[in-house]
């Protein structure tokens, strides 16, 4: 039997470097394990195993490092190998995927669930661990909009675009399976990819629905918590999608937060205030625009009773209090901004409403028929026409009113007609009278 030792040295760097000495140690006879030696490579092997990809040593493989940890444990806590990995056996996901040569690490301290991906032999998405439902492929952002949501057991939630189910599944992993959760997408082709997921995962809770999400709460409503990922310009994936970098302007940035608001709205109403347990709204983009965020939320708190409230996330950037020359509400620094270049994840907003009244304020004259043309978030430029329209009908009215004022009174009346001042009065010469000449014909 090859016993691998080896001995702990440290680098300038502060790297724990691990000697393999499997070729010296094949021919040495069998010693009693020094106790204090293996207690402190037990630590160094693990100090290693918890930042791998800085901290391991050139050309070892994470398995090389988990063979040596499993049998410092079996001599240093007295346990036979079989019994040993049986119990290391107990956390088969990371296991299972190293032994497939898959390069990975835990994704965060944030994360219990994480794991992020560096590169892989195989493929990661064709695995019998995927297939068998033991994990779900996608980005790291989107496990925050669920962590700010934060469902509970027995609840009433609605996601309310919900394609292509990574989020749905992690409410309802949660959740426990328990209480009811509408999944909502607009497009049915991506709710083929919902269902497939939702089945593979093993989600019993789920109800999938196939409607436009503007017609909640028309649909379905009194949920105890919505979650919009509402559809974006999509900016923020820039890194997954090139194109977004050349076939996307400011219309399209537009027209995306035109829908946004509407959404936004619909996700408030389809909440109910009155909820015990919830009565919260997390809105969310993989947009950076500030026009598809900010402005949209902003945009919300002024048409709802709804309030901001922390995400529960202590990492991220503030969400802008003002931008250029727009203002936005002060409680706008309790959502959350992450960026590819500072948090090593897509690009994402993420900001969580609560919703104190089910009573929808009473809008003026002027903004029940419109959205506010003057924010440049609103809708296109063909939304703007009636409101056009009606200024120029006002325009028409007043100039109508006013040339009614102007017409003489009857003759009847007591005020006196004015008459034109004549020239001569002014002391100025009166023109010269034309003369006209008439021929008479003769016969």
């Amino acid at each position: 039997m090859v016993c691998t030792q080896y001995s702990h040295l440290s680098n300038a760097q502060g790297r724990v470097t691990l000697l393999f000495l499997d070729s010296l140690t094949a021919s040495l006879p069998a010693e009693p394990p020094d106790l204090h030696l293996v207690h402190q490579r037990i630590k160094d092997n693990v100090e290693v195993l918890q930042d791998f990809r800085v901290k391991r040593e050139a050309g070892r493989a994470r398995q090389e490092y988990l063979a040596l940890l499993r049998q410092d444990l079996a001599a240093y806590y007295s346990y036979s190998d079989f019994l040993l990995k049986k119990l290391m056996e107990l956390f088969p996901l990371p296991e299972a995927l190293i032994n497939r040569g898959v390069n990975l690490d835990p994704l965060g301290k944030w994360s219990k669930t994480g794991l992020v991906v560096y590169d892989s032999s195989v493929p990661i998405g064709a695995t019998p661990e995927y297939l068998a439902g033991h994990y779900m492929l996608q980005g790291a952002s989107s496990l925050l909009p669920v962590m700010a949501l934060a469902p509970q057991e027995n609840e009433r939630i609605l996601d309310m675009c919900c394609a292509p189910g990574g989020k749905t599944s992690y409410i309802a992993q949660l959740m426990k399976n328990t209480g009811v959760i509408l999944a909502n997408d607009s497009s049915a082709e991506r709710l083929r990819s919902v269902v497939g997921n939702l089945h593979r995962l093993g989600v019993t809770n789920a109800v999938l629905s196939h409607c436009d999400g503007r017609q909640f709460p028309k649909v379905l409503g009194g949920f105890d918590r919505v979650l919009l990922d509402a559809p974006c310009s999509g900016t923020g994936v820039i890194s997954k999608d090139p194109a977004v970098k050349t076939n996307k302007d400011e219309r399209d940035v537009l027209r995306c937060a035109h829908l946004q608001k509407e959404l936004i709205l619909s996700a408030i109403d389809s909440v109910n205030a009155a909820s015990e347990t919830g009565g919260y709204i997390v809105y969310c983009t993989c947009s950076i625009m500030v026009e598809e965020n900010e402005w949209v939320v902003d945009y919300a708190l002024k048409k709802r009773n709804v309030r901001l409230v922390p995400t529960g996330l202590d990492f991220g950037k503030e969400g802008f209090t003002r931008f250029k020359d727009r203002r936005f509400h002060p409680s706008l620094k309790s959502t959350r901004r992450f960026y590819p270049h500072t948090h090593n994840m897509d690009g994402f907003f993420i900001a969580k409403l609560k919703k104190f009244s089910n009573a929808i304020p009473k809008m003026q004259k002027d903004e029940e028929s419109t959205v506010e043309t003057a924010s440049p978030a609103s809708a296109p430029e063909v939304a703007a026409e009636p409101q056009l329209k009606r200024k120029k009908l006002e325009r028409l009215k007043v100039t109508t009113g006013q040339k009614k004022q102007q017409q003489p009174p009857s003759k009847g009346g007591s005020v006196q007609r004015h008459k034109r001042p004549s020239p001569r009065r002014l002391g100025a010469r009166p023109p010269a009278r034309k003369q006209h000449r008439v021929h008479r014909n003769r016969q």
